[in-house]
């Protein structure tokens, strides 16, 4: 008798931010795009984030293409990873899973955030690295996912996150990754 192996229930939440300067709580998140990963990719979340600091670095706030001014007329932060929250629950069953491009930073603000305002996070205590699972699957760590997105990168959180759920979904069409979708 062969045995099936059940994956569980998942549903992979590609999240970007983008945030005024390198560290949560001295500076802030200041927007968050995130896209359900699977096939259709059309159940998107966007929020903006008011500043919770008076320190920003003015080079990233350009990357993300806004002004101090414009950062500042924001939603309030703890409204907006509320919303997030909902968004979360509503849009997936099972375990919701943070993915992103590069967890190191996406991870830190939103997990911050959200136990900070929220006192709790949805996605639990753990996140993937995109980069990290492609060099991975294709056993190269000098090898980068990032030609495998369709959307280009734009520092919109939404298309950056889009690109990037692109690239999640090739790998497991065209290369063989193992993931419960």
């Amino acid at each position: 008798m062969k045995k099936f192996l059940q994956y569980p229930v998942m549903a992979y939440v590609m999240v970007d931010i983008e945030a005024d300067g390198p560290i949560p709580g001295d500076y802030s998140m200041i927007s968050l795009g995130a896209v359900i990963v699977e096939p259709a990719l059309n159940r998107t979340y966007y929020g903006t984030f008011r500043p919770i600091s008076d320190k920003f670095v003015p080079a990233s706030l350009a990357v993300a293409g806004f002004t101090r001014d414009q950062t500042m007329q924001f939603d309030d932060p703890k409204e907006s990873i509320l919303k997030f929250r909902e968004w979360v629950v509503s849009n997936t069953k099972g375990r919701a899973y943070f993915t992103s491009d590069n967890n190191g930073y996406d991870w830190q603000f939103v997990n911050w955030y959200f136990h900070h305002f929220a006192g709790e996070n949805p996605f639990g205590y753990s996140s993937t690295n995109l980069g990290s699972l492609y060099k991975g699957l294709v056993k190269d760590v000098f090898l980068n996912f990032k030609h495998l997105r369709k959307t280009a990168h734009t520092h919109h959180p939404v298309d950056d996150a889009r690109g990037n759920a692109e690239a999640l979904l090739y790998m497991k069409e065209h290369l063989g990754l193992k993931i419960g979708l």
